[in-house]
Protein backbone atom coordinates (compact mmCIF):
# COMPACT_ATOMS: atom_id res chain seq x y z
CA UNK A 1 0.00 0.00 0.00
CA UNK A 2 2.72 2.25 0.94
CA UNK A 3 4.60 1.55 -2.21
CA UNK A 4 1.62 2.21 -4.41
CA UNK A 5 1.07 5.87 -2.54
CA UNK A 6 4.58 6.43 -3.36
CA UNK A 7 4.26 6.14 -6.52
CA UNK A 8 1.10 7.69 -7.19
CA UNK A 9 2.41 10.68 -5.18
CA UNK A 10 5.94 10.71 -7.88
CA UNK A 11 3.91 10.50 -10.44
CA UNK A 12 1.58 13.12 -9.18
CA UNK A 13 4.60 15.53 -8.93
CA UNK A 14 5.66 14.74 -12.65
CA UNK A 15 2.48 15.95 -13.64
CA UNK A 16 2.44 18.96 -11.66
CA UNK A 17 5.66 20.11 -13.28
CA UNK A 18 7.22 20.58 -10.05
CA UNK A 19 10.50 18.54 -10.72
CA UNK A 20 13.25 20.99 -10.58
CA UNK A 21 16.62 19.93 -11.81
CA UNK A 22 19.41 20.28 -9.14
CA UNK A 23 20.46 23.44 -8.98
CA UNK A 24 24.40 24.14 -10.88
CA UNK A 25 27.31 23.70 -8.68
CA UNK A 26 30.89 25.44 -9.68
CA UNK A 27 34.41 25.49 -7.88
CA UNK A 28 35.61 28.49 -8.12
CA UNK A 29 39.55 28.81 -7.90
CA UNK A 30 40.47 32.36 -6.78
CA UNK A 31 43.73 33.87 -7.37
CA UNK A 32 43.31 35.61 -3.71
CA UNK A 33 42.49 39.00 -2.26
CA UNK A 34 46.07 40.88 -3.45
CA UNK A 35 44.06 43.76 -4.79
CA UNK A 36 40.34 45.89 -4.14
CA UNK A 37 39.70 44.60 -7.71
CA UNK A 38 40.39 41.05 -7.26
CA UNK A 39 37.76 41.38 -3.78
CA UNK A 40 35.01 43.07 -5.81
CA UNK A 41 35.61 40.19 -8.39
CA UNK A 42 34.88 37.86 -5.92
CA UNK A 43 31.61 39.76 -3.89
CA UNK A 44 30.73 40.14 -7.91
CA UNK A 45 31.24 36.69 -8.83
CA UNK A 46 28.61 35.40 -5.43
CA UNK A 47 25.94 37.84 -6.22
CA UNK A 48 26.48 36.85 -10.43
CA UNK A 49 25.80 33.28 -8.95
CA UNK A 50 23.13 33.49 -6.53
CA UNK A 51 21.13 35.81 -9.31
CA UNK A 52 20.98 32.76 -11.70
CA UNK A 53 20.20 30.11 -8.53
CA UNK A 54 23.98 28.86 -8.71
CA UNK A 55 25.80 27.23 -5.72
CA UNK A 56 29.41 28.84 -5.67
CA UNK A 57 32.47 27.17 -3.97
CA UNK A 58 35.15 29.90 -3.82
CA UNK A 59 38.76 28.25 -2.89
CA UNK A 60 41.29 31.11 -1.85
CA UNK A 61 44.69 30.49 -3.07
CA UNK A 62 46.54 33.04 -2.07
CA UNK A 63 48.16 33.75 -5.00
CA UNK A 64 49.97 30.32 -5.66
CA UNK A 65 49.31 28.11 -8.15
CA UNK A 66 50.19 25.25 -6.24
CA UNK A 67 47.18 26.19 -3.76
CA UNK A 68 45.11 26.69 -6.98
CA UNK A 69 46.18 23.14 -8.36
CA UNK A 70 45.09 21.47 -4.74
CA UNK A 71 41.86 23.39 -5.02
CA UNK A 72 40.82 22.37 -8.84
CA UNK A 73 41.79 18.54 -7.40
CA UNK A 74 39.34 18.96 -5.15
CA UNK A 75 36.45 20.41 -7.02
CA UNK A 76 36.93 17.29 -9.44
CA UNK A 77 36.71 14.94 -6.76
CA UNK A 78 33.54 16.51 -5.85
CA UNK A 79 32.36 16.08 -8.81
CA UNK A 80 30.72 20.32 -9.59
CA UNK A 81 29.58 20.99 -12.61
CA UNK A 82 32.39 23.44 -13.84
CA UNK A 83 35.24 24.53 -12.76
CA UNK A 84 36.14 28.30 -13.21
CA UNK A 85 39.79 29.75 -12.85
CA UNK A 86 41.51 32.73 -12.53
CA UNK A 87 45.07 31.59 -12.92
CA UNK A 88 47.82 33.44 -10.73
CA UNK A 89 50.26 32.65 -13.42
CA UNK A 90 50.30 31.48 -17.27
CA UNK A 91 51.94 28.44 -17.20
CA UNK A 92 52.20 24.55 -15.89
CA UNK A 93 48.25 24.15 -16.04
CA UNK A 94 48.07 21.36 -18.46
CA UNK A 95 48.53 18.26 -16.02
CA UNK A 96 45.42 19.04 -13.62
CA UNK A 97 43.59 20.25 -16.39
CA UNK A 98 43.80 17.05 -18.21
CA UNK A 99 42.13 15.53 -14.77
CA UNK A 100 39.31 17.36 -15.45
CA UNK A 101 38.72 16.87 -19.33
CA UNK A 102 38.77 13.12 -18.80
CA UNK A 103 36.51 14.12 -15.49
CA UNK A 104 34.03 15.55 -18.01
CA UNK A 105 33.83 18.77 -16.25
CA UNK A 106 34.40 22.57 -18.42
CA UNK A 107 36.78 24.44 -17.13
CA UNK A 108 36.29 28.67 -17.89
CA UNK A 109 39.06 30.85 -17.48
CA UNK A 110 38.38 34.23 -15.55
CA UNK A 111 40.61 37.87 -16.13
CA UNK A 112 43.73 35.81 -17.15
CA UNK A 113 44.59 33.24 -19.83
CA UNK A 114 47.26 30.76 -20.14
CA UNK A 115 49.18 28.75 -22.32
CA UNK A 116 48.64 25.44 -23.09
CA UNK A 117 49.48 22.94 -25.87
CA UNK A 118 45.98 21.35 -26.33
CA UNK A 119 43.25 24.52 -25.82
CA UNK A 120 40.49 22.16 -25.43
CA UNK A 121 42.00 21.78 -22.32
CA UNK A 122 39.71 24.86 -21.15
CA UNK A 123 35.97 25.22 -22.77
CA UNK A 124 36.22 29.49 -22.81
CA UNK A 125 38.51 32.27 -21.19
CA UNK A 126 36.70 35.35 -20.03
CA UNK A 127 38.74 38.02 -20.20
CA UNK A 128 39.31 41.92 -21.09
CA UNK A 129 41.97 42.01 -24.26
CA UNK A 130 44.45 43.03 -21.43
CA UNK A 131 47.14 44.45 -24.74
CA UNK A 132 44.60 46.80 -25.65
CA UNK A 133 44.49 47.56 -21.81
CA UNK A 134 47.85 48.75 -21.76
CA UNK A 135 47.82 50.35 -25.15
CA UNK A 136 45.14 52.57 -24.11
CA UNK A 137 47.62 54.04 -20.93
CA UNK A 138 50.03 54.21 -23.32
CA UNK A 139 47.70 56.04 -25.45
CA UNK A 140 47.27 58.60 -23.18
CA UNK A 141 50.14 59.13 -21.89
CA UNK A 142 51.53 60.39 -25.79
CA UNK A 143 48.98 62.47 -25.76
CA UNK A 144 49.41 64.06 -22.56
CA UNK A 145 53.21 64.65 -22.86
CA UNK A 146 52.57 66.33 -26.44
CA UNK A 147 55.83 65.64 -27.36
CA UNK A 148 57.78 67.09 -24.84
CA UNK A 149 60.52 64.05 -22.98
CA UNK A 150 58.68 61.91 -20.59
CA UNK A 151 61.23 59.47 -18.73
CA UNK A 152 58.57 56.82 -17.42
CA UNK A 153 58.89 54.45 -14.59
CA UNK A 154 56.83 50.88 -14.68
CA UNK A 155 55.23 48.61 -11.69
CA UNK A 156 54.62 45.47 -13.32
CA UNK A 157 52.29 42.76 -12.30
CA UNK A 158 53.36 39.52 -10.83
CA UNK A 159 56.08 37.56 -12.90
CA UNK A 160 54.77 35.10 -15.48
CA UNK A 161 51.35 36.20 -15.19
CA UNK A 162 49.36 36.76 -18.53
CA UNK A 163 47.47 39.81 -17.73
CA UNK A 164 51.57 41.58 -16.53
CA UNK A 165 52.90 40.67 -19.75
CA UNK A 166 50.33 41.51 -21.86
CA UNK A 167 49.89 45.19 -20.13
CA UNK A 168 53.37 45.89 -20.69
CA UNK A 169 53.66 44.59 -24.54
CA UNK A 170 50.39 46.98 -24.90
CA UNK A 171 51.99 50.03 -23.20
CA UNK A 172 55.34 49.34 -25.16
CA UNK A 173 53.61 49.59 -28.53
CA UNK A 174 51.77 52.67 -27.86
CA UNK A 175 55.30 54.56 -27.44
CA UNK A 176 56.57 53.42 -30.16
CA UNK A 177 55.46 56.00 -31.72
CA UNK A 178 56.70 58.85 -28.97
CA UNK A 179 60.49 58.46 -29.14
CA UNK A 180 60.28 61.54 -26.49
CA UNK A 181 58.88 58.90 -23.93
CA UNK A 182 61.28 56.66 -22.33
CA UNK A 183 60.43 53.53 -19.99
CA UNK A 184 63.50 53.96 -17.61
CA UNK A 185 62.86 51.47 -14.85
CA UNK A 186 60.80 48.24 -14.57
CA UNK A 187 60.03 46.17 -11.71
CA UNK A 188 57.21 43.69 -10.36
CA UNK A 189 54.87 45.40 -7.88
CA UNK A 190 53.43 42.05 -7.59
CA UNK A 191 49.72 43.60 -8.25
CA UNK A 192 49.94 44.52 -3.73
CA UNK A 193 49.42 48.30 -2.64
CA UNK A 194 52.65 47.40 -0.26
CA UNK A 195 54.87 46.26 -2.96
CA UNK A 196 53.97 49.47 -5.77
CA UNK A 197 54.97 51.59 -2.78
CA UNK A 198 58.39 49.88 -1.96
CA UNK A 199 59.05 49.48 -5.36
CA UNK A 200 58.12 52.90 -5.98
CA UNK A 201 60.69 53.91 -3.47
CA UNK A 202 63.83 52.69 -4.79
CA UNK A 203 62.85 54.15 -8.51
CA UNK A 204 62.43 57.52 -6.41
CA UNK A 205 66.19 57.14 -4.78
CA UNK A 206 67.93 55.65 -7.99
CA UNK A 207 66.23 58.70 -10.55
CA UNK A 208 67.31 61.82 -7.75
CA UNK A 209 64.72 61.95 -5.46
CA UNK A 210 62.21 61.78 -8.14
CA UNK A 211 63.34 64.11 -10.24
CA UNK A 212 64.01 62.52 -13.22
CA UNK A 213 60.84 60.97 -13.47
CA UNK A 214 57.72 62.34 -15.54
CA UNK A 215 55.21 59.39 -15.17
CA UNK A 216 54.38 56.07 -13.24
CA UNK A 217 52.60 53.38 -15.88
CA UNK A 218 51.35 50.40 -13.10
CA UNK A 219 49.72 47.31 -14.20
CA UNK A 220 46.98 47.84 -11.30
CA UNK A 221 45.71 50.71 -9.45
CA UNK A 222 46.27 49.30 -6.02
CA UNK A 223 50.33 49.22 -7.27
CA UNK A 224 49.27 53.02 -8.23
CA UNK A 225 47.78 54.31 -4.57
CA UNK A 226 51.01 52.84 -3.25
CA UNK A 227 53.43 54.68 -5.63
CA UNK A 228 51.34 57.48 -4.90
CA UNK A 229 52.27 57.28 -0.96
CA UNK A 230 56.14 56.90 -1.87
CA UNK A 231 55.84 59.88 -3.90
CA UNK A 232 54.18 61.79 -1.91
CA UNK A 233 56.90 60.92 1.52
CA UNK A 234 59.62 62.07 -1.13
CA UNK A 235 57.78 65.44 -0.87
CA UNK A 236 56.73 65.59 -4.50
CA UNK A 237 52.94 65.97 -6.06
CA UNK A 238 51.84 62.98 -7.84
CA UNK A 239 49.32 64.08 -10.26
CA UNK A 240 51.33 66.90 -11.13
CA UNK A 241 55.16 66.50 -10.82
CA UNK A 242 55.00 62.62 -11.63
CA UNK A 243 51.81 62.13 -13.60
CA UNK A 244 49.93 58.18 -13.03
CA UNK A 245 48.17 55.76 -15.10
CA UNK A 246 47.14 51.97 -13.98
CA UNK A 247 44.27 49.98 -15.07
CA UNK A 248 41.31 48.33 -13.08
CA UNK A 249 39.05 51.24 -11.89
CA UNK A 250 38.74 50.95 -8.57
CA UNK A 251 37.62 53.52 -5.95
CA UNK A 252 40.44 54.71 -4.24
CA UNK A 253 42.23 55.70 -7.45
CA UNK A 254 39.04 57.56 -8.41
CA UNK A 255 39.33 58.93 -4.83
CA UNK A 256 42.98 59.99 -5.83
CA UNK A 257 41.75 61.86 -9.28
CA UNK A 258 39.70 63.63 -6.98
CA UNK A 259 42.40 64.89 -5.22
CA UNK A 260 44.58 65.86 -7.78
CA UNK A 261 46.84 62.61 -7.35
CA UNK A 262 46.15 60.29 -10.38
CA UNK A 263 45.49 61.47 -13.95
CA UNK A 264 43.48 58.38 -15.06
CA UNK A 265 42.65 54.19 -15.56
CA UNK A 266 41.92 51.60 -17.48
CA UNK A 267 38.39 50.14 -16.06
CA UNK A 268 38.38 46.77 -16.43
CA UNK A 269 34.64 45.18 -15.17
CA UNK A 270 35.35 42.94 -11.76
CA UNK A 271 32.13 40.72 -13.65
CA UNK A 272 33.78 37.93 -15.44
CA UNK A 273 31.71 35.24 -13.68
CA UNK A 274 28.20 36.18 -15.20
CA UNK A 275 29.44 36.23 -18.88
CA UNK A 276 30.53 32.48 -17.55
CA UNK A 277 27.56 31.56 -15.59
CA UNK A 278 25.52 32.04 -18.91
CA UNK A 279 27.54 30.32 -20.94
CA UNK A 280 27.57 26.98 -18.70
CA UNK A 281 23.77 27.12 -18.55
CA UNK A 282 23.78 27.41 -22.48
CA UNK A 283 25.98 24.54 -22.44
CA UNK A 284 24.16 22.56 -20.20
CA UNK A 285 20.89 23.22 -21.28
CA UNK A 286 21.51 22.45 -25.42
CA UNK A 287 24.80 22.19 -25.81
CA UNK A 288 25.36 25.43 -27.27
CA UNK A 289 29.76 25.64 -27.46
CA UNK A 290 30.40 29.43 -25.93
CA UNK A 291 33.10 31.28 -27.75
CA UNK A 292 36.78 30.48 -26.83
CA UNK A 293 36.81 33.59 -25.93
CA UNK A 294 34.43 36.00 -24.29
CA UNK A 295 35.86 39.63 -24.08
CA UNK A 296 35.15 42.19 -21.20
CA UNK A 297 34.64 46.09 -22.36
CA UNK A 298 38.11 48.33 -21.14
CA UNK A 299 37.36 52.52 -20.84
CA UNK A 300 39.34 55.12 -20.47
CA UNK A 301 38.60 57.02 -17.30
CA UNK A 302 40.14 60.32 -16.22
CA UNK A 303 39.58 62.91 -13.66
CA UNK A 304 36.39 64.39 -15.01
CA UNK A 305 34.60 61.37 -14.80
CA UNK A 306 35.45 60.15 -11.17
CA UNK A 307 32.88 61.12 -9.18
CA UNK A 308 30.52 59.61 -11.26
CA UNK A 309 32.77 56.41 -10.99
CA UNK A 310 33.14 56.14 -7.21
CA UNK A 311 29.61 56.71 -6.27
CA UNK A 312 28.33 53.36 -8.62
CA UNK A 313 31.57 51.54 -7.82
CA UNK A 314 31.80 52.17 -4.13
CA UNK A 315 30.12 49.23 -2.92
CA UNK A 316 30.95 46.79 -4.95
CA UNK A 317 33.67 44.89 -2.65
CA UNK A 318 36.84 47.15 -3.63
Amino acid sequence: MYKRLFVAAAVATVLSGTVQAAPLVVGFSQIGSESGWRSAETKVSKSEAEKRGITLKIADAQQKQENQIKAIRSFIAQGVDAIFIAPVVATGWAPVLTEAKEAKIPVFLLDRTIEVSDPSLYTAAVASDSVYEGKVAGDWLVKDAAGKPCNVVELQGTVGASVALNRKKGFADALKSAPNIKIIRSQSGDFTRSKGKEVMESFIKAEQNGKNICAVYAHNDDMAIGAIQAIKEAGLKPGSQIKIVSIDGVPDIYKAMLAGEANASVELTPNMAGPAFDALIAMKKDGTQPKKFIQTQSALILPDMAQKEYDMKKDMGY
